[in-house]
């Protein structure tokens, strides 16, 4: 049996313990970032696993709540299919019609369709959401996908990829407050920052004042050296004037299997007339040429470093 007096002896260093256990863990990831990327994605990579057959049980009982509810409307739902299948082929008739007007207008102008990008598809094994964090881990297998590449589901831009392991990648999501997407105002024909924060609507910044974004028009991503543009982003909307933002096309909350375009993606905004430049980091990382040191690292890390605007 333990004393009352060492028990207590050791339930006081406990929390001295953990705090230095916290500080020690946090200058390692800070002094050595590659090797703990690999480790932290290594152990996501495992956790992947057991969230999806932890999950197995709610969805299974989802799917069988979805069904029985659905049984009560069969006939209402029924007669509405045959309304919208009457509508569907007349659709289909003048899709048709287009579709051979579009062919010979081809003919006629040499169209070509443009090269088509690499890109990797992966199924989304954990969703990494939260109130600092808006992030999906993906699994790709044996693909080597390049940090920085853009991902998008069937619906537009999902967000780009920040962090890659073995067989799965951490993709930040375009909400997330660290996102910054160029993008291009299709109406207005402006350019404009998309930030995120970390909020299901992220921000619309940076763009010309003579070229104010329209309530509802569409933006896409702005191909410029290294990123591909025209890639559907969402549409623009103000939630107080001079407060613009963007509803994704993407169906961010309910992703499953999604595509990754090859290719090293440089996502910085080049100065331009009415558009205000971000200040540049406090500390550089290392100077052209030479990787960052470890003295480098924990000197950007420590508080009580001399810090210098660059």
């Amino acid at each position: 049996m333990v004393s009352i007096h060492t028990r207590q002896l050791l339930s006081g260093l406990v929390l001295p313990v953990m705090v230095f256990l916290a500080v020690g863990t946090v200058l390692a990831g800070q002094i050595w970032p590659g090797r703990a990327i690999q480790i932290r994605m290594a152990a996501a990579q495992k956790a992947g696993a057991i969230y999806q057959v932890l999950l197995f049980p709610q969805r299974q009982f989802h799917e069988w709540q979805i069904t029985l509810q659905g049984v009560g409307d069969l006939l209402a739902a029924n007669a509405q299919l045959r309304q919208e299948n009457q509508k569907l082929a007349y659709w289909h008739g003048e899709a048709q019609t287009l579709r051979q007007e579009n062919a010979r207008l081809k003919a006629v102008l040499h169209w070509g369709a443009e090269d088509t990008r690499d890109y990797v598809s992966g199924w989304v094994v954990r969703d990494e959401s939260g109130p600092y964090l808006r992030a999906v881990l993906l699994q790709v297998g044996e693909h080597r996908v390049q940090q920085g590449s853009l991902a998008v589901d069937s619906f537009g831009l999902v967000g780009r990829v920040s962090e890659v392991g073995p067989h799965v990648v951490r993709v930040l999501l375009i909400e997330d407050a660290a996102s910054r997407i160029p993008v291009t105002l299709q109406s207005s024909g402006g350019d404009a920052m998309m930030i995120g924060d970390n909020t299901p609507y992220p921000r619309l910044m940076y763009y010309n004042q003579s070229l104010m974004p329209e309530e509802g028009e569409h933006i896409v991503t702005r191909g410029q050296t290294g990123l591909t543009g025209g890639v559907a982003v969402g549409r623009v909307h103000y939630l107080a004037p001079g407060q613009p933002v963007v509803i994704p096309d993407a169906a961010l909350g309910k992703l499953e299997l999604v595509r990754i375009f090859d290719g090293g993606f440089t996502l910085e905004a080049p100065p331009s007339a009415g558009r205000v430049r971000e200040k540049p980091p406090l500390l550089p990382d290392h100077r052209d040429g030479e990787a960052p040191s470890n003295w480098q690292n924990l000197r950007r890390f420590l508080p009580f470093s001399s810090l210098r605007n660059g």
